[in-house]
């Protein structure tokens, strides 16, 4: 009777979270595109908010998922899709590549939810796992809340040794926010409606691609901006 009842709830449950955690993956990439620049303009632009710019000037990546889902009822589960730019030998920023985070959770929670994630990569270990397709936080590179504000130093996680700094907007409040078991992947599909079929996340990484669209090439840009502060 027990289990019966659990199984009931359960399928209850997946019926819930799944209009909510696929319903965003029906955003074109040009619309996650323009979505990325404005959460990654709207935080770095916030007074006493914003990622520090030195953590900005020493980070190897940059991965920025807007809206992303979460939704729960006794188990939960995240999703979100976005843009990843990683930090060239000479300093500069790449054009950017399409990826998803997802995630799942259990405990007592629900409703649905949509929150702003940023994440930034401290080491070349982390971009060396999403070039090759998929890596999750916390398992194949330790996570951690990160520091906000324009004078907070990147120092805050010492005991720790984060390779990765994770951050969330919801409702208005920026802030750390623990991501550990959620995974990152290259959205190929993405990639392929933007940059043209074949092309590796590698080789988007690496400057070899071309007549790439206003809002793509805008996430670069803004990457450079505000690094140079």
């Amino acid at each position: 009777m027990f289990k019966a009842s659990l199984h009931r709830l359960l399928l209850a449950a997946l019926v819930l979270l799944l209009p909510a955690m696929s319903a965003h993956a029906e955003d074109p990439p040009l619309v996650r595109a323009q979505n990325s620049v404005r959460v990654l303009k709207e935080i770095m632009e916030a007074p006493d908010k914003s990622i520090p710019v030195d953590l900005l000037k020493e980070a190897h990546a940059i991965a920025v998922i807007p809206d992303m889902i979460k939704a729960g009822f006794i188990f939960g589960g995240r999703r979100g899709e976005g843009l990843i730019s990683v930090k060239g030998p000479d300093g500069t920023w790449s054009n950017p590549s399409f990826v998803t985070l997802t995630g799942g959770s259990v405990g007592f929670q629900a409703g649905v939810s949509s929150t702003d994630v940023i994440l930034v990569f401290r080491t070349q270990r982390g971009v060396d796992s999403i070039v090759n397709g998929k890596f999750t936080l916390g398992a194949d590179a330790a996570a951690a809340a990160g520091p906000v504000g324009r004078t907070a130093t990147a120092s805050t996680d010492s005991q720790f040794k984060a390779e990765i700094y994770s951050y969330s907007r919801s409702r208005g409040l920026f802030a750390g926010v623990a991501l550990d078991g959620s995974a990152l992947r290259i959205d190929y599909d993405a990639n392929e409606a933007i940059y043209g079929k074949g092309i590796t996340p590698r080789r988007i990484f690496e400057g070899g691609v071309s007549n790439i669209p206003a809002p793509v090439v805008d996430f670069r840009d803004r990457l450079e901006e505000y690094t140079q502060r």
